[in-house]
């Protein structure tokens, strides 16, 4: 097995259309001879966040160092294989008309704001930036960020549009995703996020504002099956951040749960300019929640 690695995750293609075919993969897959997770005694969960083509370097929102996260992603699935007993992966999803988009905003000239714009309630009191739709509840959303300490309304590029390239898993992560489900006879998990148009959605367990977070509490609750819960994934700064943050909020100070979260730091890459902010924020889990983070190649079992 340990030969077939460049077959399935070509760092060449990552970002790209896979060339793989996937009944040649799954092919592949079933002559493997490793029991069914089914029978792991000690039950482990691979996540990986928004590693969507969308989000590699290239994509309309590439995060730098994402090609190298997905290798190492990749290659610690694959060299661990018999020990993940299942994959869960969030997918962001979205339409052109959310709040974060462009088309969303204009400002006293009827100009669109540029990507990477940030929109205070100020703005928005001011009349600086009007909301094209739904103007009362879009300050309304601003102003609960201001309230609540979140993170301020960034104008993001488009991105992971619903059924576009970009919102596909991508595709070399994808290979090992589902070659792990027919050798390990293990379903991914699927959990896709962001639809909302009137909030962010970072984390994949509810959005920055709004309705919708009952649901995601069975997925909490179903990380007390696993032993160990590795995370990878993307943009470490934002959305694997955002997640971690919800699922540690959820267990609070049950040790016991928050202990078996282990961070794969060279499988993720923050958005330039909250590297050390981020950086900061995760050393700080690590003190109060007894989080583990170390890279994917240092991980002991």
């Amino acid at each position: 097995m340990k030969t077939l690695f460049h077959e399935l995750c070509a760092e060449s293609a990552i970002g790209q259309v896979s060339q793989i075919r996937l009944n040649q993969l799954l092919a592949l897959a079933a002559e493997e001879n490793i029991p069914a997770a089914e029978r792991d005694k000690g039950k482990t969960l691979f996540l990986a966040i928004d590693m969507q083509n969308d989000f590699m370097e290239h994509g309309e929102l590439g995060v730098p160092g994402s090609h190298q996260d997905v290798l190492r992603a990749a290659r610690f699935l694959y060299d661990h294989m018999e020990k993940i007993t299942q994959v869960a992966v969030s997918l962001d999803t979205h339409q052109p008309q959310q709040i974060f988009h462009p088309s969303w905003w204009i400002d006293e000239a009827g100009q669109h704001p540029a990507p990477f714009t940030i929109i205070t309630e100020e703005d928005v009191r001011s009349g600086k930036w009007r909301a094209v739709r739904h103007p009362e509840e879009s300050l309304a959303y601003v102003s609960h960020l201001a309230q609540h300490s979140k993170k301020e309304l960034c104008i993001w590029p488009y991105h992971c549009l619903e059924g576009s390239f970009g919102a596909a898993l991508e595709g070399q992560f994808a290979n090992m995703v589902y070659f792990h489900s027919v050798v390990r006879q293990s379903a991914p998990i699927r959990i896709v996020k962001g639809k909302d148009p009137l909030t962010e959605m970072y984390g994949i367990i509810k959005p920055e504002f709004g309705p919708g977070d009952e649901a995601s509490h069975a997925f909490l609750e179903s990380l007390r099956a696993y032993e160990r819960i590795f995370i990878a994934g993307e943009a470490k700064s934002h959305c694997v951040l955002e997640s971690l943050r919800q699922i540690l909020d959820y267990f609070g100070e049950d040790k016991d749960m928050t202990s078996r979260i282990v961070v794969l730091a060279d499988c993720m890459s923050s958005i330039p300019g909250f590297e050390a902010s981020t950086e900061e924020t995760f050393a700080a889990w690590q003190d109060a929640y007894e989080i583990t983070v170390t890279r994917s190649t240092d991980y002991r079992w």
